[in-house]
């Protein structure tokens, strides 16, 4: 590519090279990642038998066998480069071989089953976690259907946190090859990662993950923004890393001569927060001046301080812009000296100062506590030792608990996840530090202590002094909670003055616990009154099966919730009303007796839309040429079967095999909609007319065995249009495959050649 005169590449070039699309002498082979892998892994744990990852590596090659990439790369490619960054989080050797194996029952024939038994129960749960994770959409326009689903991966996290830290590797590799998906899924992939996935990197504390999906998705979003970005700090370069490396240099004399052990660098901030700082302060890049920082790691918690003294001798701080994240650690584990200081020419630049261990945990987060220690019993993980860090996840789950409305979940858990809220740290009597999101009021206090000291508080002192509820809590205030148990519980005024999220929800269920009765009440006389209006009968259109398809459509767990929920105004009675005659009315239509459906198609042939030639023009029901038909997917007929037609309701006649289950199993009363049909023999010899059909095949299950299934359709020239498979605890394997033919000759011809696969045991036909 092309550079500037500064050596840097030419914005431009970077975009050509970026769409640029790979041939396969490119890519770097298997071979060398996983080597790259194993030595990764060995470097953070020399003693560690790698004879489990390498299983797992020969039984992912062989289950990936044939399957590429949209980047035309093969397959096998991506576990491994999973299995890398995971290693780079130097994790245990189980989160290890299940990234290396996270997609193997999605896409192969491998069951959890066979996993748990070749890897043990811990590899399973991942792997199973994972797959479940990777079936969910989080599309944000669809906010029922995305808080369900959150829902679902937060219950996955508390099962076993590795599966989400699996889970970020899979993402941050598809995000890294994101340039081969067509462009608007590039963009659905690319904010799904920014409202979803980097938030989670950020509370779990991997910084490492977190940032790389900042930048990623801020590229394919915001691409202008982002290509302008990496042109114009590319230009200040040179100018930049002197004055960092004159810093750098200055800082190490004053540590060395105050014995301080330190090491000590300067980075560039991410384009994601400079970018998130030009839209928060409404600057332009040119206006953004501490664009990097200087970092000082030392060996204990006493030469941070003592290195913060150096420093603020060395160089003016700007007042206000000093933390102690030691002292009062962020939520996410977090912790780090930060100051802001005026450097020799006047410019601001940033420094942080912390510990080894502290650096540890602010590049990995809880990934630093799955870290091996050494046991008398072998080598074992010691994350479990760190409940405590994961408290937002617990309160998460709290929520999943308490609330049934979903859109209220969503906002309280974006709220949550927000990865700029700025805190503000104050002490209990006791002396204990609470974290609170700025702008706290003692409110946001009383609940951070219990639900009950919120509910039954009537007033605050600060630091010894008497405030008003809604005053804004500053570093370091000393909270004390007044409460009394003639309270009549909290105000509906609080929500408007409350900043946390924990406190919002706890006002709101007091509310709705309160209140449901009366919620449900009003709820009910809402309906009743909107149904009167609009002249609906209410009756006929509460009845359980409509209900239910509301409750599922917004999220709630029983009918009084629903009302509830219409009552105080989390739903409006019209939504609901309006879901119910959907079900109402598609009932309805379906009333018809099945003599008037029958004479209804029969006399209205001709009314009914014609479909192509290819769905109808190879069957005679009747005698009649201009019926609607359709061809049954239970049985999946195809000429030369013998067959049958039956009436359906609004949708013409389904043609079915006169073996099909469905058919046999009709009652006397539904097999008066029969009408006889059969194949048009002039149509049905058409060569390039071609039918479903469905085969069921059973295999002793062995690896490689769909492959060699597969080449006998490439080489007879068929078209898989569907494929599934699932073991039994024995050892046997059931394929289903689907594909289209031109008649039941063909298609015995394909079961015959299938027949002499090793390892199939048998062929059927699926029959309903």
């Amino acid at each position: 590519m092309a550079k500037d005169e500064s050596g840097n590449y030419k914005v431009d070039e970077v975009k050509k090279a970026d769409a640029s699309v790979k041939t396969m002498a490119d890519f770097t082979s298997p071979d060398i990642l996983y080597k790259e892998l194993i030595d990764s892994v060995k470097k953070y744990h020399p003693s560690t038998d790698i004879s489990m990852i390498e299983k797992a590596y020969h039984i992912a090659d062989d289950a990936h066998k044939g399957q590429l990439r949209k980047s035309g790369e093969p397959y096998i490619i991506h576990p491994l480069c999973v299995a890398i960054i995971l290693a780079d989080l130097e994790l245990d050797k189980e989160s290890i071989v299940a990234g290396l194996l996270h997609d193997v029952v999605e896409d192969t024939v491998m069951t959890p089953e066979e996993i748990k038994e070749e890897f043990g129960e811990e590899v399973e749960v991942i792997v199973d976690g994972v797959t479940k994770l990777t079936q969910l959409s989080y599309k944000v326009d669809k906010v029922e259907e995305q808080a369900e689903n959150l829902r679902k991966m937060f219950l996955a996290m508390a099962k076993d946190i590795r599966v989400i830290m699996v889970k970020l590797a899979d993402r941050l590799h598809n995000m890294r090859t994101l340039k081969y998906m067509k462009p608007e899924k590039q963009k659905e992939k690319a904010r799904e990662t920014m409202e979803i996935y980097a938030p989670i990197a950020h509370r779990l504390g991997i910084s490492k993950i977190k940032v790389e999906l900042d930048d990623l998705s801020l590229k394919y979003l915001e691409p202008e923004v982002y290509y302008e970005l990496v042109e114009k700090i590319a230009l200040r370069k040179s100018e930049r890393e002197q004055f960092v490396q004159c810093i750098v240099k200055d800082v190490r004399e004053q540590m060395d001569k105050a014995g301080i052990k330190a090491e000590i660098d300067g980075r560039a901030k991410h384009f994601f927060s400079i970018y998130k700082k030009m839209v928060n302060q409404e600057k332009t890049l040119d206006q953004i001046y501490d664009l990097f920082a200087v970092r000082i790691i030392v060996d204990t918690v006493k030469d941070c301080y003592a290195a913060l003294g150096i420093i603020h001798e060395m160089y003016k701080p700007i007042p206000g812009r000093f933390k102690d994240y030691i002292a009062m650690p962020k939520q996410n584990m977090y912790q780090s000296l930060h100051t802001t200081l005026i450097g020799p020419n006047g410019q601001p630049f940033e420094i942080q100062i912390r510990t080894f261990e502290m650096h540890r945990t602010a590049e990995y987060g809880i990934a630093a506590h799955w870290k091996y220690k050494e046991a008398a019993n072998g080598v074992k993980p010691a994350a479990q030792q760190e409940e405590e860090k994961l408290s937002w996840l617990r309160q998460i789950l709290e929520w999943q608990r308490d609330m049934s409305d979903n859109r209220e979940f969503m906002g309280l858990l974006k709220s949550d996840l927000d990865l700029f809220a700025e805190s503000v740290y104050c002490f209990t009597p006791a002396g204990d530090v609470k974290n609170l999101p700025n702008g706290s009021t003692p409110i946001d206090f009383a609940y951070s202590i219990h639900s009950a000291v919120g509910n039954k508080m009537v007033g605050a002192r600060v630091n010894g002094k008497l405030v008003n509820i809604d005053y804004v809590i500053q570093n370091g205030d000393r909270i004390e909670i007044i409460t009394s148990q003639n309270s009549k519980g909290p105000s509906r005024d609080w929500l408007k003055i409350v900043k946390s999220t924990q406190a919002k929800n706890k006002i709101n269920q007091w509310f709705k616990n309160e209140l449901k009765d009366d919620n449900i009440i009003k709820g009910k006389e809402l309906m009743s009154a909107y149904c009167k209006a609009k002249g609906i009968p209410l009756n006929d259109i509460l009845k359980n099966e409509f209900m239910e398809t509301v409750m599922r459509k917004y999220g709630f767990r029983d009918w009084d919730s629903i009302l509830a929920a219409i009552g105080h105004g989390g739903l409006k009675e019209g939504q609901v009303v309006n879901k119910l005659m959907e079900g109402y009315e598609k009932k309805k239509k379906k009333e018809l007796t099945d003599e008037k459906l029958v004479e209804s198609v029969v006399e209205h042939a001709q009314d009914i839309e014609h479909r192509s030639s290819k769905n109808h023009s190879a069957i005679v029901v009747k005698g009649l040429h201009d019926l609607a038909v359709r061809y049954s997917k239970c049985c999946s007929p195809v000429p030369g079967d013998e067959i049958v037609g039956f009436v359906t309701r609004g949708r013409g006649v389904s043609i079915h095999r006169t073996d099909c289950i469905n058919i046999i199993n009709l009652s006397a009363e539904e097999r008066a909609r029969l009408i006889d049909a059969e194949w048009q023999k002039a149509e049905s010899e058409n060569p390039n007319e071609r039918f479903p059909a469905e085969i069921k095949i059973y295999v002793n299950n062995r690896t490689g065995v769909l492959v060699d299934i597969s080449k006998i359709l490439t080489e007879m020239k068929i078209d898989l249009t569907g494929v599934n498979s699932r073991t039994n605890k024995q050892g046997k394997a059931t394929i289903t495959m689907s594909f289209d033919v031109h008649s039941k000759e063909e298609l015995n011809s394909i079961i015959a050649k299938i027949r002499q696969v090793e390892s199939v045991i048998d062929i059927e036909r699926s029959t309903g």
